[in-house]
């Protein structure tokens, strides 16, 4: 029995953009796109009605953009939604970025007749990206809804047993940047040890998200550059394409194995921290799909190293997360806004 194809809604203001995407996704006989949208408002609507099992979303566009769009979607009608945006540079990437905030889960670059060269393996990516997260349980938002009030303050999180803090490496994936956001975003600009991170996004995107990052945190958020010496009171964020390991406080880049699946991995980074830093490191796996990260976290724990894993309650996609705490790789489970306050408590232990 043939399986039932993945139901899409094709949101985008360009009548070209939603031909093509409407041409892509229909190309997979897994796919049927049951509806089109020109704006927000449109969207918003048809979600509703048509009941999708995702939606690509646009972000500028007439009478409700896209950010909008998503708000509403994820607070009455939650549906996983792909941003689907020309906006890979410049001021506009931010964008992207406040729709993952508000309940997207993952970005990538729209395919543009430009993009000849290359539309073939945009096409193979977007229908992949598409197959995958219509899979995903999303959550309520209720940012949509206007809901006033703040979150009630984290209960406090024991410290760490006494030891000097060398180093704090991160793994994430979809959802991570909201989860990024929420762990860098309160700690301090002198937070004395540097931070490496691995997070899985599309092609063009990290320069977007580290600005996106950094003009929200008080500490310096970088992309990562090979053979760079890391200092405190910045993040570093590995590249597209490769790997990123440490080699006690410099970056080095590896090329990804032929047959893996996620790139720049966390297993990579954990693991040439559990080998040069060992006990004095802290690991932090955040929200993600699949089980990259679990191994190398593992390491990080057999070291003696703080290993933290988010909780399934604040994660977009707990595979990731799971994973390593079912391998017996986290010392704790902490709700992403706590994650913080265990860091900072961690480099006072």
């Amino acid at each position: 029995m043939a399986a039932t194809p993945v139901r899409v809604l094709v949101v985008d203001d360009s009548l070209v953009a939603r031909e093509m995407l409407t041409q892509i996704l229909q190309s997979d006989p897994g796919i049927e796109v049951v509806g089109v949208a020109s704006n927000g408002a449109e969207a918003v609507e048809a979600v509703a009605r048509l009941k999708p099992d995702l939606v690509t979303m646009d972000i500028h566009m007439p009478k409700m953009d896209g950010i909008t769009a998503v708000e509403q979607i994820m607070a009455y009608t939650p549906t996983p939604i792909l941003v689907v945006s020309s906006s890979v540079h410049g001021e506009g990437v931010g964008r992207a970025f406040d729709a993952l905030a508000a309940g997207a889960l993952e970005v990538m670059k729209k395919p543009e007749p430009r993009d000849w060269a290359e539309l073939d393996r945009i096409a193979a990516e977007l229908i992949r990206k598409v197959k995958l997260l219509s899979r995903v349980r999303v959550i309520t938002h209720i940012r949509g809804r206007r809901a006033s009030g703040r979150p009630a303050a984290p209960t406090p999180v024991p410290a760490r047993q006494p030891g000097t803090v060398s180093l704090v490496a991160v793994g994430s994936s979809t959802g991570g940047p909201s989860a990024l956001m929420s762990v860098l975003a309160p700690l301090p600009a002198d937070f004395p040890v540097p931070i490496v991170i691995a997070q899985h996004i599309a092609e063009g995107f990290v320069p977007g998200l580290v600005s996106w990052l950094d003009a929200a945190c008080k500490l310096t958020v970088r992309a990562a550059v090979d053979g760079e010496t890391v200092q405190p009171g910045n993040a570093y964020l590995a590249p597209t394409g490769l790997n990123l390991a440490v080699d006690t406080l410099t970056l080095r880049f590896k090329k990804p194995g032929e047959r893996q699946l996620y790139i720049p991995s966390a297993d990579t980074l954990f693991e040439s921290v559990a080998k040069t830093h060992g006990a004095s490191a802290v690991g932090v796996l955040l929200t993600g799909m699949g089980d990259d990260g679990a191994r190398g976290l593992k390491s990080l724990y057999d070291t003696g190293a703080l290993t933290i894993a988010q909780d399934e309650a604040t994660s977009t996609v707990f595979g990731m997360p799971k994973a390593a705490i079912e391998m017996g790789a986290a010392r704790k489970v902490l709700p992403v806004q706590q994650i913080a306050d265990a860091l900072k408590a961690a480099v006072r232990a």
